[in-house]
């Protein structure tokens, strides 16, 4: 028994041909152009994603050097602003004791002034009472009474003897 397709014939080789050449041009039309196209666009997404990514990276290395500097930069301004507030706040204490040291300065001058003026007032009181009680006893010892012009003359002469003018 002869087993058909064990048996070569030419006819089956020709139709296996014409059959695979047409079902190669078909696949090539149909299948691989649009197969090779897809693969190829998917080759450039990812090749485009590819150069994303590295500009991404590179952005983002440029964003972390600058933040960096930034941050560098905010220290130095920081450090620096910090030593000007110091120095500010040193030099305002140094204001500050001065002036209530020139201001207890003009409290204690103008208390000796006062002391000074209030002292005076004291002896010429007490000038005027002794002149007034001199007065008084020489009036008595002279038994009579001493006039008001009398008084005074007796006082600009007493205040003479004394070495301070009548004011």
């Amino acid at each position: 028994m002869n087993n058909p397709l064990t048996t070569a014939d030419p006819g089956l080789y020709i139709w296996t041909i014409f059959t695979f050449l047409v079902l190669m041009f078909l696949l090539n039309r149909f299948a691989w152009k649009p197969l090779l196209a897809a693969l190829e666009a998917r080759q450039k997404t990812i090749t485009d994603a590819l150069e994303d990514a590295r500009k991404t990276r590179e952005q983002l290395e440029r964003a972390q050097q600058d933040s960096a500097r930034v941050m560098a930069e905010a220290r130095v301004e920081a450090d620096a602003l910090i030593g000007r507030v110091r120095v500010d706040s040193e030099r305002f204490r140094l204001e500050l004791r001065d002036k209530a040291a020139a201001e207890a300065a003009n409290i204690t001058k103008q208390a000796e002034l006062q002391i000074q003026r209030e002292a005076a007032k004291a002896v010429e009181t007490i000038r005027r009472e002794a002149v007034d009680l001199s007065v008084s006893i020489a009036s008595k010892l002279l038994k009579r009474q001493v006039s008001a012009t009398d008084q005074d003359a007796l006082l600009q002469e007493a205040l003479k003897e004394i070495g301070r003018p009548h004011q």
